[in-house]
């Protein structure tokens, strides 16, 4: 202080004062154009005033506490900053923002803007010092935007330190578009480059340069790490941050198509863990981009591979997020959920892989059945791609063993083929897992309760396939030793017992279907051909079904008759080797996987089976049936049970054979089992169905089936070589090949529940009856179909053309020479039809982004019937518009209602990808045209019953939610198909809409009351910057709205029915929505508002009578919803009193107390008699607890 007082004394007591101090700065600046006297200018030359302080002021400091001085310090000193090298920039930059003072904070943010454009060498150090100052918002802005602009060049080790100046001048207003244009100038594929350079060097560089390279590469995985503890702090500590990161992935779109990168799911990720305030919009924002598939399977791929070091921090959300997709119903998420676990396996530590092992464990162990079948793939996955490191965690894995009364079949298969792999892969490492498998399989075999010894004989056949793979791989003695021990254990377990015997046949069937090539089948195979050698018949049969002209003494022949007789409880069997009918289809699975393993899918060898009789006994049961008894009725349907049983497999097995001989047998089969279904059917009178399920090759029986040609009405013939007959596929075998086909889709491709099962609950077992479809996975199945589509669409459109003829006129029969038993079964085909499109095209798999390719194809073949050869290069939008307009060219020909509802559900399903306009007035037309529609059957009967009704509730909902105008299409029904349906005959209907009965009249009163409520909710509520057009605009649609309501609640007179709480709804809907519009255009539109109110009272006293029903008639289903009834009929009083002092009419309201009517207006008698000298014009005033106010307008209110 004292060198700078006398500094300046000296100078102002100069005679050229103030010129001197020009002459000081110039000499100043002359000093430090030499760099070594500038370096030693910014050195402290005061000692520090306290140990361990900072140092001394600089030569600087001193002379510019003088106010004449700070005026040219920026200048020279900034004159002289690009003479150094970055190494000894940093002692301007702890120097500078001490010298100036806040009046020259703004001329150094300008001059530094300048050095930023001008070089890259000096960033860090500008920014790190403009961090220091107090900036204005434009000043800011500026130099914010010129460190954006350098974003995408600058160097990866500078990153952080711009990023980091960026976000921490971010203001509130401004923070969305910042992340913006941040998110668009990080590119994080370029801190990867030393990654994917280091594989290649590894190979073609010596071990120096590998070693640098890879010294390269964690210098960029650590700079990217930092980038992320930027980004960390400012989300956690800058709530506008955090929520602009949100905000920009819900928005990012491009070319109207979302677009995410690998930064934006490390981000939502970092926000995730960081902030547990946004956690749940975070999850919502994933989910979101998962199921529109803007974030695909590979991105995360990516982003866990090439920045694992990074997402390892936020392992605990990666875990959560993983847990909570998998309890998601869309199979996108899930899979996506799946994903993140096997990706956190790869990429992180020990610790972290233990974590993922233990949460797939829990989830197979929660009781979801969803939650356990995708843990247990992804296990399967990780057994296959990382077994070394699985089978640290071995031990986890095993313990599922403890939790398998909650796995059926298909999981349990899953469960051993993991610890199979593991047990069996490592040699010596596996063994305890062996033994530990060998221990449970023993224990559930010799168990006396049926289920665990299912669970031991599939376990078993499970390790054996393993043990087979293995064997042929390492050739060791002692596992063909532990194979042969576990043939011999099943066997002797199973001998006895015919429902374990096949389903043991059936197992090694299944494994040898799926482990195709890669087992060695002499390890396997047991003689299993006896079961079809003749033996001596116990009962008279009868040879039939044979479609073989070689009857001679050597043909075979199924022996069922007998087979069945001695399997009957009380029977003594005198052929030890006889084996029971439950074993012999799953028997002969068994012999012809095995056959067209070894002779490469040819069955040529076994197709006397496909021909040969059955013995069975006389089959003319018409009339006959009442003479049997109990016991000799339920030998026959067993009989007959088995029978089915055998040819579905034979046509399962022969379906897909080549052989023109043989595609004719398999038709005749078909014919086949649609006479023994009619038969059962007969038998069964009064009894339980049974329900015959086969494996999922029942389907590619439709590709053999023969088409029609154009000019055929419907049906074709297929000749086959035995004695010259013909063999027609008739409308019951398509319709049982359809029907087959739709329960397995159902199946397979509706979404089962995700909801968990109860405590102490067992659950059903929905796989039952679909065990071998089960083992095949959605995709799987929906490619299968895909392929049938042409076939199918041959059908269809044969189908199309029969009712065309046998309807003439909209759903009127023309019944003249009608076959009823054949329209009803082509009708039943045609339903089957549209509702195996339906069930394909309304998977949701098609949603996830693996499964678009097969999308594509399924839309190109329904295109392709209405521009053949033109399709292949059509973008989907315009596959998906041609795809509808074919399938809308069948609405002429649709049967009955039924077949109408599921078209509609198709078209729906077909148009949500996505819905245009055009699309929506189509499906609105559609609709309208099947409810105007009379549905009448062969016999002169109106579709009617609960079926009916459902369908017609999603129909008018479809017809309400497409129309261009809710209100008036309500309107509509309400006044012209109503009054008609009042003034028509007890069992009339509506003449516009013949679908609109006493009936079904319910579903159309709950359906419109839901839609007008809806309707209203999307009209704009008022405001006061209305002009009087929009105000008179919306009035008017409330007129409609109020009117409509009006006329639905009166139609509560007519039919007792319950609003289910819609009134109460629409007031409530009016008192938030339309109030704000009346207060506004009272002035202006007067009676228009006052009309509106009136007829509104009307309705609401409707209402206030149903209270009063519900408490005479003591209507549980009404007394439900009076309560809150009754609170907004009040709200409404006093609202409307508020409305009219906001406009100073207060004189024009007055309020009447209603009486306690019931539906039909009459008074309560408890009521009346208690006090009727109160009655009078104004209303009483008894029992007013129970009572509703009603307000009053006068029709001349007085303006202020």
């Amino acid at each position: 202080m004292a060198f700078q007082k006398k500094l300046r004394v000296a100078l102002e007591k100069h005679p050229s004062y103030p010129g001197v101090v020009e002459q000081f700065i110039s000499g100043l600046e002359s000093h430090i154009k030499d760099r070594s006297q500038f370096k030693n200018c910014l050195l402290p030359c005061t000692p520090a005033r306290t140990e361990g302080s900072r140092s001394g002021k600089c030569i600087f400091v001193l002379p510019f506490g003088q106010s004449w001085s700070e005026l040219h310090g920026a200048r020279f000193l900034c004159s002289q900053w690009c003479m150094f090298s970055v190494s000894k920039i940093f002692v301007v930059k702890t120097k500078l923002t001490g010298i100036l003072r806040f009046t020259q904070h703004a001329c150094m943010v300008m001059l530094r803007g300048c050095l930023l454009k001008q070089g890259r060498r000096l960033t860090v150090p500008i920014l790190d010092a403009l961090s220091h100052l107090d900036l204005d918002a434009e000043l800011l802005a500026e130099v914010r935007q010129s460190a954006m602009a350098i974003v995408p060049s600058v160097k990866l080790e500078d990153l952080p330190v711009v990023v980091k100046f960026i976000l921490q001048n971010v203001r509130a207003a401004d923070a969305v578009e910042v992340i913006s244009d941040l998110r668009k100038s990080l590119d994080l594929s370029s801190c990867v480059l030393p990654l994917q350079m280091q594989v290649s060097q590894r190979k073609l560089k010596s071990q120096a340069q590998a070693s640098s390279s890879m010294s390269q590469m964690t210098t960029s995985q650590n700079c990217v790490k930092v980038l992320f503890d930027v980004i960390k702090l400012a989300v956690r500590f800058q709530k506008d941050v955090s929520e602009a990161w949100i905000k920009v992935r819900c928005t990012i779109t491009i070319n109207g198509c979302f677009f995410l990168k690998v930064l934006d799911l490390i981000v939502l990720l970092l926000i995730h863990s960081t902030n547990s305030k946004n956690r749940k919009q975070t999850e919502k924002v994933l989910r979101s981009k998962i199921r529109l598939g803007c974030m695909p399977e590979q991105l995360m791929q990516n982003a866990f591979q090439d920045h694992s070091m990074v997402i390892k921090d936020f392992f605990p959300s990666i875990l959560s997020l993983a847990q909570t997709f998998l309890h998601s119903a869309h199979p996108a998420v899930v899979s996506f959920g799946s994903c993140m676990y096997k990706q956190a396996f790869a990429a992180f530590d020990s610790y972290c892989q233990q974590e993922v092992v233990c949460a797939l464990v829990t989830h197979v162990c929660s009781g979801n059945e969803t939650e356990l079948d995708v843990s247990l793939d992804v296990l399967t996955d990780l057994v296959i791609l990382h077994t070394s490191l699985l089978m640290r965690y071995a031990t986890f894995v095993k313990s599922i063993l403890d939790s398998m009364q909650k796995l059926n079949p298909c999981q349990i298969r899953k469960l051993f083929y993991i610890l199979s792999m593991l047990a069996f892969s490592q040699r010596q490492e596996g063994s305890y897992i062996q033994d530990d498998m060998h221990m449970v399989i023993r224990k559930w075999l010799s168990s006396s309760v049926p289920n665990h010894k299912q669970m031991g004989i599939i376990g078993a056949v499970t390790m054996m396939g393993s043990l087979c793979l293995f064997t042929l791989l390492i050739l060791q003695t002692a596992l063909s030793l532990q194979l042969s021990t576990l043939l011999d254990l099943v066997g002797y377990c199973c001998e006895q017992t015919p429902e374990l015997l096949a389903l043991y046949y059936d197992e090694l069937a299944n494994l040898i279907e799926k482990q195709k090539g890669n087992l060695d089948l002499q390890l396997l195979w047991m003689g299993i051909l006896s079961v079809f050698s003749c033996s001596s018949f116990l009962f008279p049969v009868k040879s039939l079904y044979n479609l073989d002209e070689d009857e001679t003494q050597g043909a075979i022949a199924i022996n069922l008759l007998p087979l069945v007789s001695q399997s009957e409880p009380g029977r003594v069997t005198f052929i030890s080797t006889t084996i029971s009918p439950l074993c012999l289809s799953p028997c002969f699975r068994l012999l012809r996987l095995y056959t067209g393993e070894q002779n490469n899918g040819s069955l040529e060898e076994i197709d006397a089976l496909l021909g040969c009789p059955l013995y069975l006994t006389d089959l003319e049961v018409e009339g006959k049936l009442d003479s049997l008894s109990k016991q000799e009725r339920e030998f026959l349907c067993s009989l007959l049970f088995y029978a089915l049983n055998w040819f579905r497999e034979v046509v399962n097995a022969f379906c897909q054979q080549q052989d023109a001989e043989m595609k004719g047998k398999v038709l005749t089969r078909l014919q086949n089992i649609t006479e023994l279904q009619n038969v059962l059917g007969k038998c069964l009178a009064g009894e339980c169905e049974i329900c015959v399920c086969s494996g999922p090759q029942l389907c590619h029986v439709m590709h053999c089936l023969p088409f029609r040609g154009d000019n055929e009405r419907w049906g074709t013939s297929s000749r086959c070589p035995l004695a010259s007959e013909v063999v027609q596929l008739g409308p019951a075998e398509l319709c049982f090949l359809l029907d087959d086909m739709c329960w397995k889709l159902e199946h397979v491709l509706t979404p089962g529940s995700t909801r968990r099962v109860p405590f102490l609950k067992e659950r059903g077992n929905k796989d039952a009856g679909f065990s071998h479809l089960c083992q095949r996975s959605p995709k799987e199945v929906a490619v299968c179909v895909v392929k049938l589509l042409k076939p199918l669409c041959n059908h269809m459109e044969n189908m199309h053309n029969y009712f065309q003829t046998i309807l003439p006129n909209q759903g009127v029969v023309n019944e003249s020479g009608l076959n009823t038993q054949e329209y009803q079964l082509m009708s039943s085909c045609y339903h089957q039809l549209l509702l195996t499109f339906r069930l394909l095209f309304a998977w949701n798999g098609f949603s996830q982004h693996e499964n678009s390719t097969l999308l594509r194809s399924a839309l190109q073949v329904l295109a392709d019937r209405l521009k053949p050869g033109e399709t292949e290069f059509l973008p989907l939008e315009e596959l998906i518009s041609e795809s509808f307009q074919y399938l809308l060219n069948f609405q002429q020909s649709i049967p009955s209602f039924q077949c109408a509802f599921v078209l509609t559900q198709l078209l729906m399903a077909i148009s949500e990808k996505p819905m245009t306009g055009w699309k929506r007035e189509k499906m609105a037309s559609l609709a309208k045209q099947f409810l105007c529609q009379s549905w009448v059957k062969p016999g002169g009967d109106q579709e009617k019953g609960s079926h009916f009704n459902s369908a017609l509730h999603t129909l008018l909902c479809v017809y309400l939610e497409h129309t261009d105008n809710i209100l008036k299409a309500v309107e509509e029904i309400s006044s012209v198909g109503v009054p008609e349906l009042i003034n028509s005959a007890k069992d009339g209907r509506s003449a516009t809409y013949p679908t609109l009965s006493r009936q079904t009249f319910p579903v159309f009163f709950r359906v419109m009351m839901a839609q007008l409520e809806s309707s209203v909710k999307s009209i704009p509520a008022g405001k006061p910057s209305d002009s009087s057009e929009v105000q008179l605009e919306k009035l008017l649609k409330w007129n409609i709205a109020v009117r409509n309501f009006h006329v639905l609640i009166n139609l509560v007179k007519v039919r007792i029915y319950s609003d289910d709480g819609y009134g109460r709804l629409f007031v409530e809907a009016f008192l938030k929505l339309a109030m704000p519009l009346l207060d506004h255009s009272f002035k202006k539109h007067r009676d228009d508002v006052q009309s509106l109110l009136k007829t509104l009272q009307l309705s609401t006293r409707q209402l206030h009578h149903m209270c009063g029903h519900s408490k005479i008639h003591q209507d549980l289903s009404l007394t439900n919803h009076v309560p809150l009834l009754k609170k907004s009929l009040e709200q409404f009083v006093y609202r409307v009193k508020a409305m009219l002092a906001f406009n100073h009419c207060q004189e024009a309201f007055w309020v009447g107390i209603l009486k306690n009517r019931d539906l039909q207006g009459e008074e309560i008698l408890s009521q009346a008699s208690a006090a009727p000298e109160e009655d009078s014009a104004e209303g009483s005033e008894e029992d007013l607890a129970d009572s509703t106010a009603e307000v009053g307008l006068s029709t001349a209110p007085r303006r202020p």
